[in-house]
């Protein structure tokens, strides 16, 4: 047992010397790597969330502007529409008063067509009654 008492003291000797020069510094770097890996982890994670909300940015910006545009597309569609209504009220306008003019200057016509056939008549019966009374004047004579 006297033998087994060094060996045993040099290995408490050998693991201490071990632990302290190994096992720490190794733990050490270990637990430095873990703290690392850990960082660039969250640092990636915490990337990954601001990228995100960049990206949500983006597509809010994109649709808030692909609203101004659709927006602006039915704004112009509208005064579009407005203009071409006004438009065409203006020529249903001048056709309903050119109709009117035409009917007005046809009635006006068909007037004095009538004013002159009536003038006519008088005058062709006229000379209708003269026809036949030299006719009768004629026969009688």
């Amino acid at each position: 047992m006297q033998k087994a008492i060094p060996t045993i003291i040099l290995l408490i000797i050998v693991f201490w010397y071990f632990r302290a020069m190994l096992f720490a510094p190794l733990a050490r770097v270990l637990k430095q790597r873990e703290e690392l890996t850990e960082g660039a982890r969250k640092a990636a994670e915490k990337s990954l969330a601001l990228a995100e909300d960049k990206q949500k940015e983006y597509e809010q910006k994109f649709d808030d502007a692909r609203a101004g545009v659709y927006r602006l597309q039915e704004e112009t569609r509208r005064k579009w529409l407005e203009e071409h209504a006004a438009h065409v009220a203006e020529a249903r306008a001048r056709s309903e008063q050119i109709v009117r003019e035409a009917t007005e200057r046809i009635s006006a016509e068909a007037d004095q067509a009538r004013a002159g056939l009536t003038g006519l008549s008088a005058e062709l019966a006229g000379e209708i009654v003269s026809a036949i009374l030299e006719r009768r004047a004629g026969s009688a004579g």
